[in-house]
């Protein structure tokens, strides 16, 4: 016994302050034991309170899920064979002249495939903003006309070119397109009342339940509901413009018809003339 070694017991270690405060919040922050033991009120009270939240969502809410009849149906943005196109202007010399600011087309399915600002040739005097919807810092690196006519004429060269009012918008690009090929919702027979142009906003509202127009215009959502007014009514609209080019091949042929008649009688006259 008196060879017998005593071990001394070791001295505990003293932990960092850092680590004993991380401990303790790690034991506060740790998830409590899993228990099937509900209470049947507390069932009852939670089920509730999900169904609640759904049930008192708020009416903007509920509107952010309507579906916007405007909408692209895909997100196909190729070239198509029938395009949409709306301009926005702005003021120029007086202000009293429209000059472009932005230009904008797209495909059949209501996809953008092109869409600038364009810095007019004159100094833009009024932005007009109220309704362009363009501001100064728009034009400062904008195409400049030229580029943005060359590149919308590449687009439109041998397709349907749908808008409303389109001789403001090709004028305005210096433009101009076969009729044959334009379909103008402004212009359309069935869209009017009383024989008078109708406004797009009043069209998109009526005949899609679309609201455009309501502050500054976008010409994304004025290009889209001229399409879809022409996508609506294509089969029609294309039997009548079939139709008006027939009738004008039949008047050009009775044209001709009656052109060698008068040729003789002034070859009579000349022949006439000439043996006096």
């Amino acid at each position: 016994m008196g060879g017998e070694v005593i071990k001394k017991k070791p001295k505990p270690t003293q932990m960092n302050p850092n680590w004993v405060q991380l401990q303790q919040k790690l034991k506060l922050n740790a998830p409590k034991p899993y228990s099937r033991n509900f209470k049947k009120s507390e069932e009852d009270d939670t089920s509730k309170s999900i169904l609640g939240k759904r049930k008192d969502r708020s009416d903007d809410e509920s509107d952010d899920s309507e579906i916007n009849p405007l909408a692209p149906t895909n997100d196909d943005s190729s070239l198509t064979d029938a395009v949409a196109m709306d301009c926005e202007m702005v003021g120029v010399g007086e202000g009293n002249k429209s000059a472009l600011g932005r230009v904008t087309l797209i495909n059949k399915w209501g996809n953008v495939i092109y869409d600038e600002f364009v810095r007019p040739l004159e100094r833009v005097v009024d932005f007009r903003t109220f309704v362009s919807g363009i501001r100064p810092r728009d034009l400062r690196k904008a195409k400049d006309l030229w580029s943005a006519q060359k590149k919308v004429a590449e687009l439109i060269k041998g397709r349907i070119l749908v808008g409303h009012a389109l001789h403001n918008d090709l004028k305005a690009l210096l433009l101009s397109h076969p009729k044959k090929d334009i379909r103008d919702t402004s212009e359309y027979q069935p869209f009017q009342k009383t024989g008078s142009r109708r406004a797009l906003k009043h069209l998109a509202e009526e005949v899609l339940g679309a609201k455009i127009q309501s502050g500054e215009h976008c010409p994304i959502e004025d290009a889209r509901a001229a399409m879809m007014l022409y996508q609506r009514n294509r089969k029609e609209w294309e039997k009548s413009v079939k139709d008006q080019v027939r009738n004008k091949k039949k008047q050009g042929k009775r044209k001709q018809k009656k052109k060698p008649k008068n040729e003789d009688a002034s070859n009579v006259t000349q022949a006439g003339y000439e043996s006096l």
